[in-house]
């Protein structure tokens, strides 16, 4: 573990408008944002090395919340979501990141056309009923805080660096 705490500001939780809409797509975007920061200018190689018996990396949580997001939000298919946890070789930190913001960006379209939170989620899967919007919002709540905490304990072992 490094002998130096690199300390970044802590950013508290949003303000938001409101509406439970507001809420919701405030706190997801908030979470958003810490992960991908997370990752954001992480060393190579500690960035793909696995710090638990798990496997779990840094890239690859990154990598495997563009997976949710592209399924939840874009309708894609994810046959096998234990791969997503590893990005390829030949991604660098920064087309990881990238990835991950365009996906969001590309998830956003979506939701801001979405109105009624308990409508569901357009997106084109057949024979999978969408969740409600209410759903898949809070759905990714707990899916990007869980692991933007566990990106935190990893990166602190990778080079000290904490906050949001």
């Amino acid at each position: 573990m490094p002998n130096t705490v690199r300390r970044r500001r802590d950013t508290p939780p949003p303000r938001t408008g409101s509406s439970e809409a507001e809420v919701l797509r405030g706190f997801l975007d908030y979470l958003r944002a810490s992960v991908a920061a997370k990752v954001d200018s992480a060393p190579e190689p500690e960035v793909r090395t696995a710090a638990v018996p798990s496997g779990t990396n840094l890239l690859g949580l990154l990598n495997h919340l563009t997976f949710v997001e592209r399924s939840m939000f874009l309708g894609e298919d994810v046959t096998d979501w234990q791969a997503t946890f590893q990005a390829a070789p030949a991604d660098s930190v920064a087309d990881v990141v990238a990835r991950y913001r365009e996906t969001v960006e590309r998830a956003n379209e979506v939701l801001d056309g979405c109105t009624d939170l308990g409508a569901p989620l357009p997106r084109p899967r057949p024979n999978r009923p969408a969740p409600s919007i209410r759903w898949a919002l809070t759905h990714m709540i707990e899916e990007t805080g869980r692991h933007a905490g566990h990106a935190d304990i990893l990166r602190e072992l990778i080079d000290g660096a904490t906050g949001r």
